[in-house]
C-alpha cells in the first residue's frame, strides 16, 4: 500500500508533505488550482520522485468541488477533458509524466455509483492522458467501467474518513465522518493493511483491500498523519 495526497489545493504544506508520500494527485483548475500551481507541485514530484496524479473535478470553486451538480455525461466529459488538456500541457513543460488520473470530490462519488458518468470521465482520461491509471473506491461503478475499458485501477482507501457498513465513505454531512486524531486514522490504514478488514462507523467489521491511502492535503493534521504512514508503511514497521 502507497500514500497519496490531494495537493495544489491552496494547503499550506504541500512542499513539505510531498516528500512523505508517493503519488501526488493535484488539482487542475475545476475546484481549485490553476497553471501556477500545477507547475509548482509537478515540480515537486520531479524532485522528489512522486508519481505525478491529476485531479479534476466538477467546475465549482465556490463549493470546492464537493457539491454534486447533476451535470450530464457529455458535460462531465468536456469539462474533465479541458481540465486535463491543461494538467497536460503543464506537465509536458515540466517534463513529468502523468501516472493516474482521481476525480474529486462529488465528481469521485458521482462516477463511483453512476456508469454512464464514469464512461464519460473514462474517455477524458484515455483520450488526453493516453495509457495512465484511474483512482476510485473498491467495487465501484468506475472500477467496472475502467475494467471493461482496459484502464489500470488503484483501489483506494482514506485514513481520515470513516465508512458506513456498506462499504461507502460516511457523508461529510454527517457529524462523525472525518477521523479527528492521526493515531486513529493510522490504526484504520493498519487494520486494512494487515488483516484486510476496517471497522465501519456503526462499529461493524467491513472486508476492504486498497492500493493507496489518501491523505486530503488541506487538512489540520495532514502533515502529522502523512510523517506517520510514511514512517510506518515505507519502514514496513509497526508503531
Amino acid at each position: 500500500m502507497d500514500i497519496n495526497a490531494d495537493l495544489g489545493e491552496g494547503g499550506d504544506c504541500d512542499a513539505l508533505l510531498m516528500p512523505l508520500i508517493d503519488r501526488a494527485n493535484i488539482a487542475c483548475g475545476g475546484h481549485a488550482g490553476d497553471r501556477a500551481s500545477m507547475r509548482d507541485a509537478l515540480r515537486l514530484t520531479r524532485q522528489y520522485g512522486v508519481k505525478a496524479g491529476a485531479h479534476p473535478s466538477y467546475p465549482d470553486r465556490p463549493g470546492f468541488g464537493r457539491i454534486e451538480t447533476g451535470a450530464s455525461p457529455a458535460a462531465i466529459e468536456a469539462d474533465c477533458t479541458r481540465q486535463l488538456s491543461e494538467f497536460r500541457q503543464a506537465a509536458d513543460d515540466c517534463g513529468v509524466t502523468i501516472s493516474h488520473v482521481k476525480p474529486h470530490g462529488a465528481l469521485y462519488h458521482r462516477v463511483t455509483q453512476d456508469a454512464p458518468a464514469a464512461d464519460a470521465f473514462l474517455r477524458a482520461v484515455m483520450a488526453v492522458c493516453g495509457d495512465c491509471a484511474v483512482m476510485g473506491l473498491p467495487e465501484s461503478r468506475l472500477q467496472e467501467q475502467a475494467r471493461l475499458a482496459g484502464v489500470g485501477y488503484l483501489v483506494e482507501m482514506f485514513a481520515d474518513r470513516r465508512y458506513e457498513p456498506d462499504g461507502r465513505l460516511t457523508p461529510r454531512s454527517h457529524p462523525q465522518a472525518l477521523i479527528g486524531t492521526p493515531d486513529e486514522a493510522l490504526g484504520q490504514v493498519l487494520s486494512v493493511r494487515d488483516s484486510g478488514w476496517l471497522r465501519a462507523r456503526n462499529g461493524q467489521w467491513i472486508a476492504l483491500h486498497a492500493d493507496t491511502v489518501c491523505i486530503h492535503g488541506d487538512g489540520g493534521q495532514a502533515l502529522a498523519l502523512a510523517r506517520e504512514l510514511h514512517r510506518v508503511l515505507a519502514g514496513s514497521e509497526l508503531p
